[in-house]
């Protein structure tokens, strides 16, 4: 187990063990959200529930952990990929000895390792009876092995280096969020998973939702988190939504955000209504952030897209303000099933929610804490994660080994009136 993995467990262990042993219980959700936020399975988080329970807290370490060779890899490239065959071969070959192979499970962990490491499996001689390299992409997607830049993940576990250190970019774009600081985890906390929830909710009953908030709560986070965990056979388009936009623009964005062939239909009104609409027919989700900036006239024409008889899919609007602008659109906001207000952070899960974003955290006094959300962040996550940027550089030039109250007014001190 490594470095990064074991601090995550240790983390998912306490928290859970602090809700197991308060007025409540540890349900699924509890899993299900801390095994996101952690990059590994609920399984694997109910067995580190089991271990800690029974006094466990540390994991055991592994010893002789059985990996792949290359004549191996290229057997199961022959095979196409089969890992089922593989094993069957490793038992019955003359060559082999089954007391010497391992077990299927193990073989499959050892090959998703290697994959999720960057080692390439060219598949031979594909047939029908044979997978296709794309399906294991797809299986990849939904055992949630992305590789890195791919989609959103949960926790981004690749160090990123600073400018000075040869990086090429401190500010790395994660799923539209920008996090400031090598190192930094998109954390599931309880206003998350809320959202997780109703976004889940609207989408299964195939109707409009909206989610708003105040600039940098989370409201995006929250709502790209909800939709990576929907089933990957549901699709997901994003359409983008200009400063101001005109009727033009907002047909060519979701033209372009349904696959379809937007210079040829965005200045034709009917054809790509009709081609909307037909894509529209199937299941899928269709998010817009930024709705704010849809007039009360743009927002009428989504409405009557959704109007359309035999439309299935599930329209998701975000934004800061975007409730009052779709309350402007009377005939917009009585179709609307689900309003979610997202929340700041809580104050009382700040310190622990810090720790579990950044390792910085980790040392810092619950009241320093305290005091920087009181006068600067009030909440605020982008906020924080401006001030945790800041304090990541400091420590590192004074080889701080504790993030104090100095350490922390001075990386308030660098937002300036306007944090």
């Amino acid at each position: 187990m490594g470095e990064e993995l074991r601090l995550a467990r240790g983390v998912v262990v306490r928290r859970l063990l602090a809700v197991d042993r308060g007025s409540g219980s540890v349900s699924s959700l509890h899993v299900q959200v801390m095994a996101e936020a952690s990059g590994v399975t609920v399984r694997t988080v109910w067995r580190w529930l089991s271990e800690a329970r029974e006094g466990r807290l540390e994991p055991v370490p592994r010893r002789g952990r059985f990996t792949l060779d290359d004549g191996l890899w290229a057997v199961l490239a022959e095979v196409g990929g089969n890992v089922a065959a593989l094993h069957r071969r490793m038992t019955t070959g003359g060559a082999s000895s089954p007391a010497g192979v391992p077990s299927l499970g193990t073989l499959h962990r050892a090959v998703q390792r290697d994959l999720r490491a960057g080692r390439v499996l060219e598949v031979a001689r594909p047939s029908r009876n044979r997978v296709e390299a794309s399906r294991y992409d797809r299986v990849l997607a939904d055992l949630k092995l992305q590789r890195a830049g791919e989609g959103l993940p949960v926790v981004d576990t690749d160090p990123m280096a600073l400018p000075g250190d040869g990086g090429q970019d401190a500010a790395p774009v994660r799923g539209g969020v920008r996090l400031f600081v090598p190192g930094a985890r998109v954390v599931s906390t309880a206003a998350v998973a809320a959202v997780v929830e109703s976004v889940g909710h609207t989408v299964a009953a195939r109707g409009i939702g909206c989610w708003f908030g105040d600039p940098g709560v989370g409201k995006t986070v929250a709502v790209q988190q909800a939709l990576h965990l929907l089933p990957s056979r549901v699709p997901v388009w994003r359409a983008v939504v200009a400063v101001k936009p005109g009727l033009p623009q907002i047909r060519a964005s979701l033209l372009e955000a349904l696959g379809l062939s937007g210079g040829s239909l965005a200045h034709r009104a009917q054809p790509a209504d009709r081609a909307l609409g037909e894509v529209l027919r199937r299941p899928g989700v269709l998010f817009l952030d930024d709705v704010q900036r849809l007039s009360p006239a743009l927002l009428d024409y989504l409405r009557l897209l959704w109007d359309e008889p035999g439309t299935v899919a599930a329209l998701v609007l975000c934004g800061a303000g975007a409730e009052r602008m779709i309350a402007r659109a009377p005939a917009m906001r009585s179709r609307v099933l689900t309003w979610h207000q997202v929340p700041g952070m809580e104050p009382e899960q700040l310190t622990e929610t810090l720790s579990m974003f950044h390792a910085v955290w980790e040392s810092a006094d619950p009241a320093d804490v305290g005091w920087a959300d009181a006068t600067v962040a009030r909440g605020n996550f982008r906020t924080w994660a401006k001030i945790t940027s800041h304090v990541y550089a400091l420590s590192k030039r004074e080889s701080a080994t504790r993030v104090g109250r100095s350490l922390i007014e001075q990386a308030c001190a660098r937002l300036g009136p306007y944090p």
